[in-house]
């Protein structure tokens, strides 16, 4: 599954702490993350992550625009909810996107355990079935190519 990774700075440590802490699920999936939560988090866990921009800089359009394509099957995204940002309507439209794609989305930990435990049991492999296009390059990577008789 491709999973996408956004904190606000002051839920960054947090969401490092999340990652850490789930490690070893997360190491399973394909993961994408605004520029300084992707290095932030990569670094405290050796996860492998495709960092884009920062957010401010265009990384949440960016991560919207994989939503719109159909190429992010789970978000987790901390905000800071106590201090409004610009941002926020960018962030809006993200989860706009997230509910026209049938994407979960996480906004705090207590659902991002949910999520994990979810995704750990196998209960979001239904994400599979309504987006083989977005997981049909995986698997044709690993599947050996039919000789020809």
């Amino acid at each position: 599954m491709n999973i996408a990774i956004i904190a606000h700075d002051v839920k960054k440590e947090l969401m490092t702490q999340f990652c850490i802490a789930y490690a070893g699920v997360l190491s399973q999936h394909n993961l994408c993350a605004t520029g300084t939560t992707g290095k932030v988090v990569s670094e405290a866990t050796g996860l492998k992550i495709q960092s884009f921009l920062s957010g401010d800089q265009g990384g949440e359009q960016q991560i919207a625009s994989r939503v719109a394509c159909n190429e992010i099957d789970l978000l987790l995204m901390f905000g800071d909810p106590l201090n409004p940002k610009p941002m926020e309507p960018i962030e809006a439209d993200l989860l706009r996107l997230c509910n026209v794609h049938n994407v979960p989305v996480a906004t705090n930990i207590a659902t991002a355990e949910a999520l994990i435990h979810s995704l750990a049991r196998g209960d979001l492999d239904w994400r599979d079935i309504v987006n083989p296009k977005a997981n049909a390059g995986e698997a044709a990577e690993e599947a050996p190519a039919e000789e020809e008789a």
